[in-house]
């Protein structure tokens, strides 16, 4: 396909890597060892604009397509951090699509501007103890109170969740209704009642900071509500698809840049005489790996014009069509991602196996593809239902 990216797209590129290489890369080794990177990060990629680029102006953004996203994603891999990568994405790209979309102008106002900006840190709430892929299990509930709604329940695996400002919050609303009986709130982390019950320590993405959540008789008014009453899991549904396209566009730059890495390595490292990049088990190894980055990149970037294409062009729901491409795009670059980082390991060695080297810390971070957003399992018993199996 012709690429989908213009002049303003590059451009919007290489601020976005110029920021990642200066301002992420030199210090992810601390920031992965204090297992948290600096609040003041939110505010200088909101400055550069790095959060709204694809938000419409009126909501604080630059007014630009879906595509200014992909690159953002494609660039923040090389601050070296997955971590870091994942707590700006999931405040521009997963807490914040369904304010803009659902959004009253007030809660625009109040929650949406201020955290593209970078002033308001932000947090999706979804997953619970029992309740992670089988997102209609959710325990967590909200009773009416007069004009006022009362929750109780916990969350957990948030990311930026011992520091959000605000969190965009699934509860049930009518626990008999099943995934019918969901409703969105956007909840203030200053709301009496709240609590952060602990941060979880994680294989990988140390940089991140991910907390169980807790709310006991937290009281919030009925102007928090975000859309609908009881349309929670409808709304959630086209919420989850920019969160795994986006996912998919971070990770297979991940691993081109796991895979540059390896061969530079390999040109310097000997072996039995030579440089073990010129083994040729290793040279077809590197060309099959490299195709699969290709397949992945293709098959994320034909999602993501679908994508484009009815939100941001059309500004329709998104099509079973369009859901099952990015289900597939995250299935199959979950998959190779493992593969891919894991051939990387393997060809640096016992280098590998030690912390200096970033492939260790990319090999751990990877793993949480086929996790996070749904799990791989999850997304196949979903595209076996639009495929009509």
């Amino acid at each position: 396909m012709p690429s989908p990216f213009r002049e303003e797209h590059e451009h919007f590129r290489n601020t976005v890597r110029q920021f990642a290489q200066k301002e992420i890369a030199p210090f992810a080794d601390e920031w992965e060892e204090k297992e948290l990177f600096p609040n003041e990060l939110f505010k200088r990629a909101g400055e550069l604009g790095l959060f709204g680029a694809h938000y419409p102006e009126e909501h604080g953004g630059a007014g630009g397509d879906y595509w200014f996203s992909i690159a953002k994603a494609e660039e923040l891999p090389k601050g070296m951090s997955a971590g870091v990568s994942m707590g700006l994405l999931v405040q521009g790209d997963m807490a914040t699509p369904c304010i803009s979309d659902l959004g009253s102008k007030e809660q625009i106002e109040e929650f949406l501007k201020p955290a593209l900006r970078g002033d308001k840190i932000a947090a999706l709430g979804v997953s619970e103890p029992n309740a992670g892929s089988d997102v209609a299990g959710i325990q967590t509930w909200a009773k009416q109170d007069g004009s006022d709604w009362i929750i109780n329940g916990a969350k957990t695996y948030i990311t930026n969740g011992t520091r959000a400002d605000f969190v965009t919050l699934l509860v049930k609303t009518n626990p008999e209704a099943g995934a019918h009986g969901c409703s969105f709130f956007l909840v203030p982390t200053s709301t009496k009642g709240f609590s952060v019950s602990k941060k979880l320590k994680k294989i990988g993405n140390h940089a991140s900071d991910t907390a169980e959540l807790a709310f006991e008789d937290m009281r919030v008014p009925a102007r928090f509500m975000l859309g609908e009453p009881n349309q929670g899991f409808m709304y959630l549904m086209q919420n989850f698809q920019t969160e795994r396209l986006i996912a998919c566009a971070s990770a297979v730059s991940g691993m081109q840049e796991a895979l540059n890495q390896a061969i530079e390595y390999g040109r310097d490292r000997k072996a039995f005489g030579k440089p073990i990049i010129k083994r040729e088990y290793w040279q077809h190894k590197f060309v099959d790996l490299q195709a699969k980055i290709e397949a992945g990149r293709a098959l994320t970037y034909k999602a993501a014009e679908a994508y484009n294409e009815e939100k941001h062009v059309k500004k329709e729901p998104l099509t079973f069509e369009t859901v099952k491409l990015i289900s597939m795009a995250k299935i199959f670059v979950g998959e190779i991602g493992s593969e891919v980082i894991d051939q990387c390991l393997q060809f640096h060695g016992g280098a590998g196996y030690v912390e200096e080297y970033p492939i260790a810390r990319a090999w751990r971070d990877q793993r949480l593809l086929r996790i996070g957003g749904g799990t791989t399992e999850t997304m196949r018993y979903y595209v076996a239902k639009l495929m009509g199996l």
